[in-house]
């Protein structure tokens, strides 16, 4: 199950106002994750949002190789947040968001990004109860 479907991707500016407004976060350099609890329909238990500020890279060269690293490594190691909420029959909303000045190697990435998917698991369970 290592794909990105378009269904996987959070699009609609409606949930991602709520996200911004209610959403709970935390940093884990060189990502910030923003998180939500939030009803979903659709067969994915999770919709992420991707985002490199266009403020600290000029360059939509650097801003797209940015987003590529940060969705593959998301692609990868999404499996493991899918089941946590499989087995608790929730779903999310979440959003990576790059806050580094620097262009980071893609492994340093998917290094963070996994970790930031254990804290996001791991927060979860706190706000759940």
């Amino acid at each position: 199950m290592h794909t990105f479907k378009k269904e996987e991707r959070l699009s609609r500016k409606k949930i991602i106002e709520s996200l911004f407004l209610k959403g709970n976060s935390f940093s884990q350099y060189p990502v910030k994750v923003v998180w939500l609890d939030y009803l979903l329909e659709g067969k994915y238990p999770a919709q992420v949002l991707i985002s490199v500020p266009k403020r600290k890279f000029k360059r939509a060269v650097d801003r797209n190789l940015l987003k590529r690293r940060i969705r593959e490594a998301y692609r990868k190691n999404k499996e493991s947040l899918y089941e946590f909420l499989r087995e608790r029959d929730k779903t999310c909303v979440l959003a990576l968001l790059y806050i580094s000045n620097d262009i980071v190697s893609y492994n340093e990435i998917e290094e963070k990004i996994i970790l930031a998917l254990e804290r996001c698991k791991s927060e979860y369970e706190k706000t759940a109860g």
